[in-house]
């Protein structure tokens, strides 16, 4: 998904993009959260240190999660509708979003002993931060809910949206519980790496809260609160977050680190991704072994005879023909799930995502 998912603007052309917008808010939300929240002078160093986690952790990222709110809600409701204060809260509730996973990486890194996060060290990993990382990103997760209440306590959504962030933090949760279960740090068994774990990691981890969580927020914004709607999209939606991870997987082995920013390891981290699962399902018992023997191991050696056996199992032409079939089962999603819905919502997250390269 490219960084325009949301610049859409209906009529006349609006003065700034949606895109800046957005970023023009996130020093306020900073300076709300980190100095006129509290007036107890004695938090003065604990806020300067919210301050300090806030614009370290929070912006870097694509943002295509938090600008899904405002771009999916230019297409629930009619221009007229969207005052500059409804698209204020959309973007309010775009930055929830940012923060919610600025709060799941900052955990998730010290969980993986990963190193560098979009381009820089991990927070945990900065002079001085170490473990403290973890009441930081508790932090993180705080000031949602602070941002929440102060922004839309008085809109009839709010206990909506209040959910919508619990219950979605607690499915990603679970998600990453399965996902540390299935690879733990250090042990390779093949034999926890199944497609139904597999599919199952990626619903719980990764689909809820980045796809299913800002378009469900701009339905409630827009008014939208059926639980059959709800239903409908998020059918819709997990599909494409299923595809969106599984394109994610294809990358991290065979994308061009020029253009993805970054250089894969999900073959060193003994990651349980997509590739490995679906070259369990073919392989024969010999290759088997020679994976066993070279999964989750750091030298160039075996990475490249993982990476060889994948070719010899055609894994790319199998990833283009999953892509497909996964694009036409999207497609009759939308056809049959979203009948009450403006179709565009979903097919602007597609148009994004099938055949990005990054």
């Amino acid at each position: 998904m490219g960084d325009n998912i949301c610049n859409g603007t209906h009529g006349k052309k609006a003065l700034l993009s949606d895109s800046q917008l957005f970023e023009g808010q996130f020093e306020e939300l900073v300076t709300e959260l980190a100095e006129r929240d509290l007036s107890d002078p004695a938090l003065a160093d604990a806020l300067s240190r919210l301050r300090e986690v806030l614009v370290y952790n929070s912006p870097g990222g694509k943002r295509n999660r938090g600008l899904s709110v405002i771009g999916s809600l230019r297409e629930l409701l009619p221009p007229n509708q969207l005052t500059q204060d409804v698209v204020q809260r959309a973007l309010l509730v775009g930055w929830c979003i940012e923060l919610l996973q600025a709060f799941f990486l900052v955990a998730d890194d010290i969980m993986d002993a990963s190193v560098t996060r979009r381009g820089q060290p991990c927070w945990y990993k900065k002079d001085g931060i170490g473990l403290d990382a973890i009441n930081d990103s508790f932090l993180l997760e705080g000031s949602i809910y602070r941002l929440l209440r102060r922004h839309c306590r008085d809109q009839p959504y709010y206990v909506h949206l209040l959910e919508l962030f619990t219950e979605t933090s607690f499915q990603t949760e679970l998600g990453q519980a399965l996902d540390l279960m299935t690879a733990p740090p250090g042990q390779v068994d093949l034999n926890r790496f199944t497609m139904e774990r597999y599919k199952a990691i990626v619903k719980y981890k990764t689909a809820f809260y980045s796809f299913y969580l800002p378009v469900a927020a701009a339905m409630y914004i827009a008014g939208i609160k059926s639980e059959v709607e709800h239903n409908n999209a998020k059918h819709i939606l997990l599909e494409m977050g299923e595809f969106f991870q599984i394109q994610d997987d294809y990358l991290d082995c065979y994308g061009d680190p020029a253009v993805t920013g970054k250089i894969g390891t999900d073959i060193q981290d003994n990651k349980c991704s997509w590739l490995v699962v679906t070259a369990l399902e073919i392989m024969t018992p010999e290759q088997r072994a020679e994976l066993e023997a070279c999964y989750g191991r750091h030298d160039d050696a075996s990475v490249e005879k993982v990476k060889s056996l994948y070719s010899t199992l055609q894994m790319p032409a199998l990833y283009r023909k999953y892509e497909d079939e996964s694009y036409q089962r999207l497609q009759k999603l939308i056809a049959s799930h979203a009948q009450n819905l403006p179709h565009s919502v979903f097919h602007n997250f597609a148009n994004k995502i099938y055949k990005r390269n990054k």
